[in-house]
């Protein structure tokens, strides 16, 4: 057998070269009919249409199979500036190169990133503009920290950083003492935990901590600490490490494995039991916050569902610690969000509101104001920035009034409410945690260097600095999708789209975000098992809901509530639930049920969004509506189709899913893109067969062809025929129907519940609060520059927003 040689990998420019001089009148060709198209930028299915064209033809090419094809596979974007092309080329997530060719002459140049994006600017501002521009660059504050390199790696920073944490432990007397100073520090209403003064040192600490083990020996392992407090607190001890002799006695034991020879696991299982968080703040100002009558006002969907959601299983684990830690606090939660006096209808005006399901955790109300006085209408998540600055001043003041003092984490959601976030963890020195959900970068294409095309309408200048601002800012930053970090192998992620951009006219990122650092985790929501259950689970089913139900499917009568009736009640039910937006893509699954006759025949369609009670102030939601009613009309929907507007009781809502299972139906979450799928996890939770887009995170969630299916909804036909096959399957087998249903069960058990989550959050937040402690000196100076960053850009573009006429 031939012995195999390991040669060196030849460099993009290596490759480009030789293909060009083996097949240069091919690329003279392909490059020829992408200058064609004139000044402008080509994305990659534009690319690969043309160059498909070309040699559609002559299959025998061998440029067909060749490496060149390889490469526009990666090319995300092609500048067009006759006789130049310029090629964004992104190798494998969060790596990227940039090269430039002369049509003319095909001759390849490597380009810079600032190089490519001034090339990029002249679409804008024309060429030879070299007036200076500002260039931000956060990547000299990273250098020197610790990153993985291998695309696995990518959201799990936590696994990273421990492992670089416990080496520099092993390694570094000064970090081992940095330890005991941390332990050292925790303090709760002037009561000492962990350690008191009587350990000075890490050798007295060491000792301290071998007479305890032996003591906690001769115990039986159910001791309440109660019994052998005060001698424990003579040695130097303090509470925190238990509540009983067996839960002490593991603490003691990690605490000397990490001081002997630390590893890993052990420091992340340490880190997560130091008594740290009791006192967190969450913070999402926008949309209409309220627990009853508000799913389906504009702005307010998934965000508020997964607070709500997520607000009780965190304070669960909370109490569940904090018990096990042998301490006797009572923790507390604070979403933050603002005040609206004009509240119609909902809860929004009051200033607290205790969360449903929790006892300790509230909603704290702040308007938002200026010179003026309080503004008491809803106002756009696009236009909030304004306010943001006196809005948080004002949540620092009342939070700290709220908890007697400073909170222990601080997490931010969505883009003004991460600001937010970043704006007091600076003034108050927490820990902060960034949720991005949706970066809205993604959404809108080429709204970077098209800026000035969006600002009036979205102000995204102003947005995606505040981004910046906070991914830069925060401690760690939790998404619920590898997708939303770094994409996939075809697509950018959200926040690898922040490594390099440009809006002419501000300035350009030449290294905004870096994909490999490790605040990036990857931790995934659940549904609330109270709502969202299995359809079988019969015990459960709210059964006195289905009149109800009943009623807003099938009843003749159409209204402002729902419009169009259902003809074959015997018909299984194709259902979706969503706001009506572009980006949600309604109108899109309407379109592709109303061209497909097979289909139509096959199953009803039934679609929640949308509210047609009232007038909608929402322009995007207002020509969807306006799209729905032109295709009921032209496709003569009635009598198979069913738009119901926004349903905003959760509780029927989750009964509803399971309804649309007793009729062996199916849930369809057609999107553009979605960053994560809240919805997709509440239908599979329910045992409801689920259809979802391949364009963000339901890709990850769901496993194609065992616990639901990927659709693409920018190939309507495809996914109609992926449709009929499900349902003619179910036709000839009904125990296929049952077994999807089945493996979506499955698969959330496994990978999406709260209590997952929860241990995952309050374990970051451990780790984090760790590293944010040893490593405060390293970060004074990337705090500088985002204090001018905020101060000298990211102000200035907040006030250049328009404030609301009441």
């Amino acid at each position: 057998m031939a012995e195999r040689v390991l040669t060196r990998v030849h460099s993009l420019r290596e490759r480009l070269d030789a293909t060009l001089a083996a097949h240069r009148n091919e690329i003279l060709l392909f490059l020829s009919r992408i200058e064609s198209h004139g000044k402008g930028i080509l994305k990659p299915h534009q690319l690969l249409s043309e160059f498909e064209a070309i040699f559609e033809s002559d299959k025998k090419s061998k440029l067909q199979d060749h490496a060149f094809k390889q490469l526009l596979k990666t090319t995300q974007e092609a500048i067009v500036l006759p006789p130049w092309v310029a090629l964004a080329i992104r190798l494998r997530p969060g790596v990227w190169e940039y090269v430039r060719v002369n049509v003319n002459t095909l001759v390849f140049e490597d380009l810079t990133v600032p190089q490519y994006l001034q090339f990029k600017e002249e679409l804008v501002n024309g060429s030879g503009n070299e007036k200076f521009v500002l260039e931000l660059d956060f990547e000299p504050f990273t250098a020197s920290f610790p990153k993985p390199t291998l695309t696995k790696s990518i959201g799990n920073g936590v696994e990273f950083l421990n492992r670089h944490l416990s080496a520099k432990l092993f390694h570094d007397n000064e970090s081992m003492a940095a330890l005991l100073d941390f332990l050292r520090m925790h303090h709760y209403n002037g009561k000492t935990m962990m350690l008191n003064d009587r350990i000075e040192n890490l050798n007295s600490l060491q000792r301290v901590l071998r007479k305890a083990e032996e003591y906690l020996s001769t115990l039986p392992s159910d001791t309440l600490y109660s019994d052998f407090e005060q001698k424990f607190q003579e040695i130097g001890l303090e509470r925190g490490w238990g509540d009983t002799a067996s839960r002490v006695s593991e603490m003691i034991s990690m605490l000397l494995d990490i001081l002997e020879a630390p590893d890993s696991s052990t420091l992340e299982k340490f880190l997560g039991k130091i008594p740290m968080v009791f006192n967190v703040v969450i913070l999402s100002p926008h949309g209409y916050f309220a627990q009853e009558n508000v799913l389906g006002y504009p702005d307010t969907g998934g965000q508020v569902v997964y607070i709500l959601d997520q607000v009780p299983a965190l304070e669960r684990e909370m109490l569940k610690r904090i018990k096990e830690q042998g301490l006797d606090i009572t923790p507390r939660i604070i979403i933050v969000t603002r005040l609206l006096p004009d509240a119609v209808g909902t809860t929004c005006n009051q200033r607290l509101e205790k969360v449903f399901g929790a006892e300790h955790s509230h909603i704290l109300r702040v308007p938002f104001r200026t010179e003026k006085g309080i503004l008491r209408k809803w106002i756009s998540r696009f236009e909030v920035w304004p306010y943001m600055e006196t809005f948080t001043e004002d949540v620092a003041k009342e939070i700290t009034a709220e908890l007697q003092g400073k909170p222990d984490l601080i997490i931010g959601n969505y883009s003004e409410g991460n600001l937010a976030a970043s704006l007091l963890s600076h003034k108050l020195g927490v820990t902060q945690c960034t949720i991005a959900h949706a970066l809205e970068k993604t959404k809108y294409p080429d709204s970077d260097i098209y800026v000035k095309n969006f600002d009036d309408k979205y102000h995204f200048s102003c947005q995606f600095t505040a981004d910046l601002f906070a991914m830069n800012h925060t401690d760690f930053i939790i998404t619920s999708t590898f997708q939303e970090i770094a994409g996939s192998k075809d697509t950018v992620g959200q926040y690898e789209s922040h490594m390099a951009f440009t809006m002419p006219g501000l300035y350009r990122v030449v290294h905004g975000i870096d994909v490999f650092d490790p605040k990036f985790n990857i931790v995934s929501p659940g549904a609330d098992t109270n709502v969202y259950f299995p359809y079988t689970d019969e015990e459960n089913r709210l059964t006195s809901l289905h009149p109800e139900i009943e009623e807003l499917l099938y009843s003749n009568v159409e209204n402002d509530e729902h419009l169009c009736v259902l003809k074959d009640k015997k018909k299984p039910i194709i259902f979706t639930m969503a706001r009506l937006d572009r980006v949600k893509n309604l109108t899109g699954l309407v379109e592709l049920y109303a061209k497909s006759p097979k289909l139509r025949e096959l199953v009803n369609l039934v679609v929640v969004g949308g509210d047609r009670r009232k007038e909608s102030k929402d322009l995007e939601e207002q020509a969807e509506m306006k799209k729905m009613y032109s295709l009921i009309e032209t496709y003569e929907l009635n009598g198979q189709f069913r738009w119901i507007s926004s349903q905003m009781n959760r509780v029927r809502n989750g009964e509803l899913y399971r309804y649309i299972a007793d009729t062996r139906g199916a849930f369809v979450q057609p999107a553009f893109y979605e960053a994560f799928g809240l919805t997709v996890v509440e239908a599979m939770t329910c045992g409801l067969p689920t259809f979802a887009t391949l364009h963000g995170g339901p890709a990850e969630i769901i496993v194609d062809g065992i616990s639901g299916f990927h659709i693409d909804p920018y190939e309507g036909e495809s996914v109609a025929e992926i449709l009929i096959g499900f349902f003619e399957k179910c036709t000839k087998e009904p125990s296929h129907w049952e077994a999807i249903s089945m493996g979506g069960l499955k698969r959330i058990r496994e990978k999406y519940t709260w209590q997952i989550y929860s241990e995952r959050l309050l374990n970051l937040a451990g780790v984090y609060g760790f590293w944010k402690y040893v490593s405060k000196l390293d970060r004074l100076e990337i705090k500088r520059y985002l204090e001018m960053l905020y101060a000298l850009k990211l102000r200035k573009l907040a006030e250049a927003v328009p404030l609301a006429v009441e």
